[in-house]
């Protein structure tokens, strides 16, 4: 080997010998803003402005991530948080969601109380209705002489759902022996005075009592005109 080819050699060595240590310096930049930085986490953003006292749901958040040693403890990072929460204080849109902005949505408003029912489970929303649902309350009576029609009644709209107990098993009524035994929930609602008596009202005294689960966001007023129906007059 002569001295110009010993020189080539010593030269492509160099060379290999300064990209190793360029990419060792890169990964030394690398591992130390990882070290600084730290693993990220999930944590969510107001997608919308939200108003106090707002129910939230998880469509007013995106999901965002963002490195763990830049959140705060009090951030939220699991949706579920969201749950039965309202919002206390304005939410302004691409704000970090925080625990501390948010409360649990009161039991009872002022003039409310809760009331207690049990449901038929075949006459429910089978594992639909949760606590925080909106439902409107229907009951069929029978006519009251026979010449009388069967009516179907809300008799309650926009009743607000509190607690769904157990499934419990129910022995026939001894005075109605067209009804045999049943399976049956407790739903507790929180009703104004006047929807509470006529709730348990219809549980005393209607043929039956079905819950019918309402859409969040949409126009749930229910015009007198239509909250009664008899076959007859259906056209």
């Amino acid at each position: 080997m002569n001295s110009r080819q010993r020189r080539g050699v010593i030269l492509l060595l160099l060379s290999v010998l300064c990209a190793l240590g360029a990419f060792a310096g890169v990964l030394s930049v690398v591992n130390d803003v990882e070290s600084k930085v730290g693993p990220e986490v999930t944590a969510y953003r107001v997608k919308t402005n939200v108003k106090p006292y707002e129910t939230l749901n998880a469509g007013q958040f995106e999901k965002t991530e963002m490195p763990e040693r830049w959140l705060s403890d009090t951030a939220v990072t699991d949706l579920k948080q969201i749950e039965g929460k309202i919002a206390v204080t304005p939410l302004e849109k691409g704000s970090l969601l925080q625990s501390d902005m948010i409360v649990d949505q009161p039991a009872l408003q002022p003039g409310q109380q809760e009331v207690a029912i049990m449901i038929d489970a075949a006459t429910g929303v089978a594992g639909k209705i949760t606590p925080n649902s909106t439902v409107n309350v229907y009951a069929t009576f029978e006519g009251r002489r026979e010449t009388d029609p069967d009516q179907s009644k809300i008799i309650v709209t926009n009743a607000r759902v509190l607690d769904v107990g157990e499934l419990t098993p129910l022995e026939p009524d001894a005075n109605d022996r067209t009804r045999d035994a049943t399976d049956a929930v407790p739903i507790t609602f929180a009703l104004s005075t006047i929807d509470a008596q006529r709730i348990t009202y219809a549980e005393s005294f209607a043929q039956r009592v079905r819950l019918a689960l309402v859409a969040p966001g949409g126009d749930t007023t229910v015009p007198e005109s239509d909250r009664t129906y008899e076959l007859a007059k259906d056209k």
